[in-house]
């Protein structure tokens, strides 16, 4: 199919890939840009697929307080130089993932994280549901497992829609920093806390408070 400029240009833009790469690609995935990026990156011509293996070890902790104090994120993310980790534009993308942990909860940077008994426990629960929605047993596998995306998006960092932008994921938002920096740049870890998470909140029992003001 035939691709226009503007598709290609932005393309390019988000991948740092050659122009004719970029409209090859987009010839590939019939115009969809998503796609395109994909299969730049598998050719391994997207600028971000040619840095992904170089080391980085520079940047910065970022805290994030929220809401007055009720939610608070710390997360560590990686460059490959000192001189990056101290631009306005890099402090800004992690100022945006720290924001993105506050705002979306992510348990996991990727889902390569995720512990396999997590795993386990959700498929079990998404099989559960499909039974008692009376799916035949012999697709009930295979739709778990279309499911089990919908877990990923939620819980991994890397696959949830961008706060400030839900039409890319965090990943495709990493990737063009990555291209506009010109660094190999990596969401390494975060901790994120929330007030009174865990705890066992507290419930007034009304009769006992009059009771006991009644001295009966």
């Amino acid at each position: 199919m035939a691709v226009n400029a503007s598709a290609v240009k932005e393309l390019r833009e988000k991948t740092g890939a050659g122009m004719l790469d970029c409209k090859k690609a987009l010839e590939e995935a019939n115009g969809d840009l998503t796609r395109a990026a994909e299969i730049l990156r598998e050719k391994g011509l997207s600028a971000a697929a040619n840095k992904a293996g170089r080391i980085a070890t520079e940047g910065i902790v970022e805290s994030y307080i929220h809401g007055g104090g009720r939610i608070g994120v710390l997360v560590e993310v990686n460059c490959e130089t000192d001189f990056v980790a101290k631009t306005d534009q890099f402090r800004e993308f992690v100022r945006d993932v720290a924001m993105q942990i506050a705002a979306a909860a992510p348990k996991y940077v990727r889902r390569e994280e995720a512990p396999q008994e997590d795993l386990e426990k959700e498929r079990e629960i998404l099989k559960a549901q499909a039974l008692n929605e009376g799916k035949p047993a012999h697709i009930v596998d295979k739709m778990v497992e279309g499911r089990m995306a919908k877990f990923y998006e939620e819980y991994c960092l890397l696959e949830q829609p961008f706060v400030k932008d839900p039409d890319k994921t965090v990943s495709q938002l990493l990737n063009e920093k990555i291209s506009a920096i010109g660094e190999n740049i990596s969401i390494r870890r975060f901790v994120r806390y929330e007030l009174g998470e865990g705890l066992e909140k507290k419930q007034d029992n009304f009769y006992e408070e009059v009771m006991s003001q009644a001295k009966l």
